[in-house]
């Protein structure tokens, strides 16, 4: 791996430090800047590392054109066109600096996936931490190398992209100064079924690529987004709402507060539990190593006599001789008198 971690504004990532939380702000303010001010709110009462915008104009990712090739057929957005469906779904550039200014004033990391040229320009100029590249532009060069020219942390989602688009893409980022990646599994579908995410293709990626991976989560709860993490993602992104009955392009996809809230908790809790590999008694054992079994005098016995199955047993507690010494001592004569409920110990038994 080229990178243990990556750092956005001071925040390390990486296997070694907390899952960083991104919840993606997307289209979920529904046209209204107040919603989007909601949102960022809420992501930081959640716990989430950063919000994340997508910026773009529906002229920057596409035309306004009648022909087929442009009309969407099937899924959350049928009946519009790509054109409408932008129109309807983009974050107004002229929003963006209050956006920025809002995330700020509450204390989160906020930065943005960037369709074009002008896109990053903005960005620059309200001096964008980091930088996302979107699934559906992971083929644009481009657009990749005038990102990672700018020299910031670079985060790179796969959806739809085979493994030699995944390589060129990488290669494209790093060849243009990119020194801060991570690389994030991601199934590009709206919302997306969990059965279809294998993401067991995260640990390939960190070592197939070289790279710090993470998961770009579209299924409809945080299950997957958990389990992703003990197979080594460093990165969770997952769209944020107020209301997922909202209306929006993307609210039914996306998480309302009380369940990024749990996301937040429950990957923290996931990589916590992953620890290392220990075969000692941990802390939270020693008080219960009482509770084991080991050889105990069940019947009163004089000394003299002999040990045997009716009057020694293994039971709990565990304050006697290991239940594995069972064998080696019936027979074995005791040289005190001994009463029912003694833990038998060595000292209590004559010489063999």
């Amino acid at each position: 791996m080229s990178n243990e971690y990556i750092q956005i504004e001071g925040r390390k990532i990486g296997p070694d430090f907390e899952p960083y939380i991104i919840a993606e702000l997307s289209a979920n303010h529904n046209g209204d800047i107040n919603n989007a001010f909601k949102i960022i709110e809420e992501a930081k009462k959640a716990g989430a590392d950063a919000i994340k915008l997508q910026t773009y104009r529906p002229d920057t990712i596409t035309i306004d054109c009648d022909k087929e090739d442009f009309q969407i057929h099937g899924g959350l957005w049928d009946g519009r066109s790509l054109y409408e469906l932008y129109e309807w779904a983009h974050t107004p550039w002229e929003w963006h600096q209050a956006l920025f200014e809002k995330a700020k004033e509450v204390g989160i990391t906020i930065f943005s996936s960037p369709f074009d040229f002008t896109a990053v320009d903005l960005l620059e100029d309200l001096g964008a931490p980091a930088y996302k590249i979107a699934s559906f532009e992971l083929v644009d060069h481009a657009l990749i190398a005038r990102v990672a020219r700018t020299g910031k942390p670079m985060i790179m989602s796969t959806g739809m992209a085979n493994e030699e688009e995944i390589h060129e893409a990488i290669a494209v980022a790093k060849n243009n100064g990119c020194s801060e990646l991570v690389v994030l599994h991601c199934v590009s579908g709206y919302p997306a079924p969990a059965e279809q995410y294998n993401l067991r293709t995260i640990a390939d990626m960190q070592e197939r690529f070289g790279v710090l991976s993470g998961l770009s989560d579209h299924t409809i709860d945080n299950a997957t987004a958990v389990a992703s993490i003990a197979l080594g993602a460093c990165l969770i992104e997952k769209h944020a709402t107020l209301d997922r009955n909202g209306g929006g392009p993307d609210d039914s996809f996306s998480l309302e507060p009380s369940e990024l809230k749990a996301l937040c908790k429950d990957t923290k809790t996931a990589w916590a539990a992953l620890g290392k590999v220990n075969y000692e008694r941990t802390e939270a054992e020693k008080g219960n190593v009482k509770f084991r079994r080991s050889l105990y005098v069940v019947k009163d016995i004089e000394a003299g006599e002999p040990l045997t199955s009716d009057n020694i047993r293994s039971i709990r507690p565990g304050y006697g001789l290991a239940p594995k010494h069972l064998e080696e001592v019936l027979g074995r004569t005791v040289n005190v008198n001994i009463e029912r409920g003694t833990p038998l110990s060595l000292d209590l038994l004559n010489k063999a």
